[in-house]
């Protein structure tokens, strides 16, 4: 049987995702030991990173390969942004900036917005961790942080998918329709790679300042 691009995808790159969740800031996270300001941090280099990729979305609409991947359901800088609000106040856009690792994968967001393929591979990265480990964050931010409401917590949460899982096979199964033939699949292949690297060194910027961010 020949094995699918989604799984193709999903192989080649497990072993990267193991590695993002094994960094010291998401590890102290998922031990309830970050500081309501360090999650903050996390949410704060997550937005500029979805304005990125939903603007590179949004050209692409038009696009018949990348355009199927572009949902409404799925955008989350208005989530995002609702967060922000919660963790720094009204005036949070003065508040936050991008990190250099950050920058770096903005740029490179940026630089592969006119590829569909490209598009694609960020686009699986983000969200397809959204539906699956995000869930996970957002139940340990939950007993951590103790929000009052959504807001905190708004980004993991997709009210216009009420089934996640099926969502998620929906997903790959577009993934398999894709017409591509084998140097194309390598390419977006290597594309999610470094998505996952460039996500990943972001994770180990915050770490940096992990001593500032733990808790008793």
């Amino acid at each position: 049987m020949t094995e699918t691009f989604a799984d193709e995808l999903r192989k080649a790159t497990w072993g990267d995702h193991e590695g993002a969740e094994h960094t010291a800031y998401l590890e102290a996270l998922m031990n309830g030991k970050v500081s309501r300001a360090g999650y903050a941090e996390m949410v704060a280099q997550h937005y500029f990173a979805y304005v990125a990729l939903e603007e590179a979305g949004q050209a692409l609409v038009g696009d018949p390969v990348a355009a199927p991947f572009v949902r409404a359901e799925l955008e989350r800088v208005p989530a995002l942004e609702r967060d922000l609000e919660t963790l720094y106040g009204p005036a949070w856009r003065e508040e936050i900036k991008p990190s250099k690792s950050t920058l770096t994968y903005v740029a490179r967001i940026n630089q592969v917005a006119d590829w569909p393929g490209g598009f694609i591979a960020h686009h699986y990265t983000r969200y397809l961790g959204d539906l699956s480990g995000g869930q996970v964050i957002r139940k340990v931010a939950e007993r951590t942080y103790q929000f009052e409401d959504e807001g905190g917590i708004s980004f993991y949460l997709f009210p216009a998918l009420p089934d996640l899982k099926a969502f998620k096979v929906g997903y790959r199964d577009q993934l398999n329709a894709l017409d591509l033939d084998d140097v194309q699949r390598k390419r977006i292949i290597r594309e999610t790679l470094l998505a996952y690297q460039l996500n990943t060194e972001v994770l180990v910027e915050i770490g940096k300042r992990l001593p500032e961010y733990l808790v008793a």
